[in-house]
């Protein structure tokens, strides 16, 4: 029981962190800022790698929140133009 709670604990501070990491890139695009949210998509990414890698979101979760957040970030270059 003890392990089960450091683990949790553990797991609840990573996803917090992956919330954290996506809302702040996220702000940053809508903020029509792209130049400094190009530099915080290789953070990003390494982030959601991270997370799916010790399974605390699955692989195709991982693929599909990179790919919308691309996705986010090329729509407001064009919106920009």
């Amino acid at each position: 029981m003890r392990q089960s709670e450091v683990r949790r604990e553990r797991n609840e501070k990573r996803k917090r962190n992956l919330s954290w990491t996506v809302k702040d890139y996220t702000r940053t695009v809508e903020s029509g800022n792209s130049g400094e949210a190009e530099k915080l998509l290789p953070k990003v990414y390494k982030t959601i790698d991270k997370m799916a890698k010790v399974n605390i979101i699955k692989k195709g979760k991982a693929d599909r929140m990179k790919s919308r957040l691309t996705k986010k970030l090329s729509a407001s270059k064009k919106e920009a133009k």
